[in-house]
C-alpha cells in the first residue's frame, strides 16, 4: 500500500524543496511565483549544482525527501544525464542544472515578468 501524499500547501511544500537545496549547497537558487500566471504549478524553483554528480545529488535528495517527510511522489526527468533535472513535486517544479546549460537555456528571462524582479526571488 502505497502512503498517499500529505495534504500541504503549496508554500509548504516550497518551504521544504528550499531547505533541501540549502541542505546540499545548491546554488543561485531563484523561486518564481506563477499563481495565476500557469495551471501547471504554483512555483518554480530553479538552482545549479556545480558539477553533472552535484546536480544529480541534488535532485536525489530531494525526491527522497519529499517522498520519506511529505509522502510526495515526484516525476523526475534529466537525472541520468546530470546536466538539468526536472523535479515535478506538483505544486512546486524543480529545475537543477549546471551552470552552462542553466545559462544557455536561461528559464528565468523565459517566466519572469518583463521589466518586474518582484517576481523571482533568489534564495
Amino acid at each position: 500500500m502505497t502512503a498517499r501524499p500529505l495534504d500541504v500547501s503549496s508554500e509548504a511544500l516550497l518551504a521544504r524543496i528550499l531547505a533541501s537545496l540549502d541542505d546540499d549547497k545548491a546554488e543561485e537558487v531563484v523561486t518564481i511565483d506563477l499563481r495565476g500566471r500557469s495551471s501547471v504549478a504554483d512555483y518554480m524553483v530553479i538552482a545549479s549544482g556545480r558539477s553533472s554528480r552535484q546536480v544529480g545529488a541534488i535532485a536525489e535528495k530531494l525526491v527522497d525527501r519529499l517522498k520519506t517527510e511529505m509522502a510526495r511522489p515526484c516525476k523526475v526527468e534529466g537525472k541520468d544525464q546530470g546536466d538539468w533535472v526536472l523535479i515535478d513535486a506538483g505544486d512546486v517544479v524543480v529545475h537543477v542544472f549546471r551552470p552552462e546549460v542553466r545559462d544557455f537555456y536561461q528559464l528565468e528571462k523565459m517566466w519572469m515578468p518583463s521589466g518586474s524582479g518582484l517576481a523571482a526571488k533568489q534564495h
